[in-house]
């Protein structure tokens, strides 16, 4: 659809142009939805980011069609005194900015805290002090473990819906123990959530809360010393990306026992550009986004993305696909883990209509054949360079 075409809400009112100041808009998140509303909407984005390699091709030349309609700001909103500013001459502020790798909420649990609370108040501050609308980008961590976690393992209760699907308006937040640093990011994603829902009540924030659950496709996180830390540990997908593209076995933490779903990028983007244009509907609302038919098992999702990386790049797979590591191991000290994470839909599908399309095969497909292209020349030269040396 082009920009220039006249476009209506859900309840058929024309959309208006907005500018949208986006924080964190140079990630994995950002970039799909900085292009969603260049090549569709006539909206204008204040881009805000430390660094914009994921967005560059939609900010040079100024040939572009969308030329004027997205501006990049190099900004840390930690202390940077030109946020407040920006967030003034936006009509609604979008918050992306996160430190969200597992491996890092024990590794950097203060750092983990902080940017998911601390640096995150000013923005809640100025949008509420200022009349602006805010959607806020939490996570499906702030649900922790659901109540069928804690039955015996051989008990039917285990298999009853109401025990591990999670609702945005019912189901309980459980966190392990205060030791279990796992937990500082889910407490300070849940806690912001407490005080946006606060500025709200106290003050009329207008406000929308997302829970992503395991958005993937391209651009998603990092693959290590190629464009990250070579001792860094990104999420689960791009870690088993980092091990098929070097040849390596996929570590299953714990046994890979954990079952989570996955919702492809694309889709997800729909649903944020719902929230977006349709405010009435939106605002005051907690949306789960996520696909719940996307169901596997870590080990189930280590055997499909080995199963499709052979395919994309046509190599066989390797003797040992797979091995089995200890959470201590994969992530020290005070990890715990969700046994399940299965988004109820309804809230999300009552006021927006939206519903997740890709199925897991396809968006695996899409997802590691765009890993190849992008990283498989750059870690054979690196491999090549540490045999010969």
């Amino acid at each position: 659809m082009a920009a220039s075409t006249a476009r209506v809400d859900l309840d058929g009112n024309a959309i208006k142009p907005i500018t949208i100041c986006m924080i964190g808009a140079g990630g994995f998140i950002g970039s799909h939805l900085c292009e969603k509303l260049m090549s569709e909407t006539s909206h204008t984005v204040f881009a805000l980011d430390v660094y914009n390699d994921k967005i560059k091709h939609l900010l040079e030349p100024d040939s572009l069609p969308w030329a004027g309609r997205i501006h990049f700001h190099r900004i840390n909103i930690k202390n940077d005194s030109r946020l407040e500013g920006l967030i003034k001459c936006s009509d609604l502020t979008l918050n992306l900015a996160a430190i969200c790798t597992p491996a890092d909420y024990n590794t950097r649990p203060l750092d983990t805290i902080y940017s998911n609370f601390i640096d995150a108040l000013p923005v809640v501050k100025y949008c509420s002090e200022n009349n602006k609308r805010l959607i806020h980008f939490s996570t499906c961590e702030v649900y922790g473990k659901t109540i069928g976690s804690y039955f015996p393992k051989d008990s039917p209760l285990r298999q009853d819906p109401a025990y591990y699907i999670l609702k945005e308006d019912t189901s309980p937040c459980i966190f392990g123990s205060v030791e279990k640093q796992r937990w500082s990011y889910a407490c300070a994603k849940q806690l912001m959530e407490r005080l946006i829902y606060a500025e709200n009540a106290e003050n009329g924030l207008e406000f929308t809360i997302v829970r992503p659950f395991n958005w993937i496709g391209p651009r998603m996180d990092f693959i290590p010393g190629i464009d990250g830390p070579s001792e860094g540990v990104p999420r689960v997908l791009a870690c088993f990306s980092n091990n098929l593209l070097r040849r390596e076995p996929l570590k299953l933490v714990d046994g890979g026992e954990s079952q989570r779903t996955f919702v492809y990028i694309k889709d997800a983007i729909e649903a944020v550009l719902l929230m977006i244009e349709n405010p009435a509907r939106a605002n005051g609302h907690i949306f789960n986004v996520g696909n719940p038919d996307n169901e596997v098992t870590v080990r189930q999702l280590a055997e499909m993305m080995t199963q499709v990386y052979s395919k994309v790049s046509g190599q066989d797979s390797i003797k040992t696909p797979t091995i089995d590591v200890s959470s201590k191991e994969f992530y020290g000290e005070g990890y715990d883990d969700s046994d399940k994470r299965i988004p109820d839909m309804t809230i999300i599908n009552k006021q927006l209509g939206w519903n997740p399309k890709t199925p897991l095969w396809e968006l695996l497909e899409s997802t590691l054949r765009y890993q190849h292209k992008t990283y498989a020349e750059a870690i054979k030269q690196t491999i090549g360079k540490t045999v010969a040396s």
